[in-house]
């Protein structure tokens, strides 16, 4: 048995509840048990949530919308005019102690950019930068929601699609090593449609943070 997280969408301030739920695991790194896990986790939600719709955000996922939804897949433009995925930009927009930003790793695969040692070997974290803007460490999921958040926006396909689900996993996310979830920036997405606060909290950072988070 398992534990991971299901961010089910909340049409209020908070924007998703995180629903911790056990389930069935199976171990291997195939695509295959992976996708068991993902099943057996859905299957959990369901028993209690009959009717409602969750989508595996990942490129595990089973249905083409959730692997497209992956940061490894879904799309931003730099002001420079490349298309380079969420998961890119995040890894090189960390500003270290002892180093960084690393803008390479926009030249690097994904998966690479985020095993790049460097990112390990520069100290803490301090601050990020994108587009020549500079976004602070706190609170600590601010950088990535704000990045995966426009890039699906700017998706729009996909943005039309996610709106249709009631909540949202990634079977790669585990909350006692990792920080920031698609699935999460997902249901935050949702959530901000439904009310009617997408636009405004897309206006700037600083908007972005009053809404999402409330400061």
């Amino acid at each position: 048995m398992a534990v991971r997280p299901i961010f089910v969408v909340s049409l209020d301030n908070k924007f998703f509840i995180k629903q911790d739920t056990e389930f069935e695991f199976y171990s291997g790194f195939s695509d295959k048990q992976k996708r068991k896990c993902i099943q057996s986790l859905h299957k959990e939600y369901l028993k209690k949530n009959n009717g409602k719709k969750v989508l595996e955000v990942s490129s595990k996922s089973e249905e083409e919308t959730g692997r497209k939804l992956s940061a490894f897949n879904l799309l931003l433009k730099t002001k420079d005019g490349r298309e380079v995925s969420v998961e890119q930009v995040f890894q090189a927009g960390k500003v270290f102690e002892d180093g960084g930003p690393y803008t390479d790793l926009l030249d690097m695969p994904p998966g690479a950019a985020k095993k790049d040692i460097r990112l390990k070997n520069s100290g803490n974290i301090i601050s990020f930068i994108f587009d020549g803007i500079s976004f602070e460490t706190d609170p600590k999921t601010f950088f990535y929601n704000w990045l995966y958040i426009n890039a699906l926006y700017l998706n729009k396909s996909l943005a039309e699609q996610i709106t249709g689900y009631d909540a949202f996993t990634d079977i790669e996310f585990n909350p006692k090593k990792s920080i920031n979830c698609q699935a999460e920036a997902a249901a935050i997405y949702v959530s901000l449609e439904k009310q009617g606060l997408l636009l405004e909290a897309l206006k700037d950072k600083d908007s972005f943070k009053e809404i999402v988070y409330a400061v």
